[in-house]
């Protein structure tokens, strides 16, 4: 198979940010879970399940929001950075494989 040389010259900043917000969103979801079980645990010392079955829900909200809010900000800065470096080391080249060529 032929291959085939390409440089990477320039990122888009909110393209960038929106791919990091999703593994944000994802990870934000993951680990409120995490701590949405624990606060749920907490209910029976807190004295009522309600409350503590409340704050898991409103711990998985607000995680997974600033997991994602967190995602953009963090991929919008990578891309900024690297659009910046990219001027003086000529950018990132990826060799690519041309598939359907004979």
């Amino acid at each position: 198979m032929a291959t085939a040389t390409y440089t990477i010259k320039q990122f888009g900043i909110v393209s960038v940010g929106k791919f990091f917000a999703l593994f944000g969103l994802v990870w934000g979801f993951l680990m409120g879970f995490v701590v949405a079980v624990g606060v749920s645990s907490m209910g029976s010392v807190m004295g009522t399940h309600a409350l503590g079955f409340a704050g898991g829900l409103v711990a998985l909200c607000i995680m997974t929001i600033i997991g994602g809010v967190i995602g953009f900000i963090g991929g919008a800065v990578v891309a900024i950075i690297y659009n910046l470096v990219v001027e003086a080391t000529g950018g990132v080249e990826l060799d690519l494989e041309v598939k359907g060529q004979v």
